[in-house]
């Protein structure tokens, strides 16, 4: 197979069993169980960017656990959660290539106001997480 196909599969596989949510409840998901769900196979359990599909990108993701040491030490809340939602583009991911979260939180919740209002909490859940997993 082909590095270009073996990527495109891999990541295929990572999404569809990272979405497969349905009508799931993830409501008493913690932001670590969220983050093991949903961004463990690109960025690792430990978000270090090695996960098990990161060998295939042709950018590697990039290393969660830095991401207030690569600003200036202050760790960017609405930044991550404009990127995890979707509304931003961090320039490693190139045309996309990260999921958007937001959009799938969405549809495993609804559009209701009570399910954006779900899809946004979860999403400040992983902000939250990620925020608790920087290095010194």
């Amino acid at each position: 197979m082909s590095t270009k196909l073996s990527t495109i599969a891999a990541a295929l596989l990572a999404f569809a069993a990272a979405t497969a949510v349905g009508a799931q409840d993830l409501s008493s998901y913690s932001g670590a169980q969220l983050f093991t769900r949903y961004c463990a196979s690109c960025h690792g359990t430990g978000g270090e960017g090695d996960g098990p599909v990161a060998p295939f990108f042709k950018l590697a993701p990039p290393d969660l656990t830095r991401i207030a040491a690569r600003h200036g030490g202050r760790f960017p809340d609405d930044k991550m959660r404009a990127i995890v939602d979707g509304r931003e583009n961090p320039a490693p991911h190139g045309k996309r290539e990260m999921p958007v979260w937001g959009l799938e939180f969405l549809f495993a919740e609804g559009t209701s106001p009570e399910g954006q209002a779900r899809a946004q909490a979860h999403i400040a859940r992983l902000v939250e997480y990620l925020r608790s997993i920087q290095s010194p």
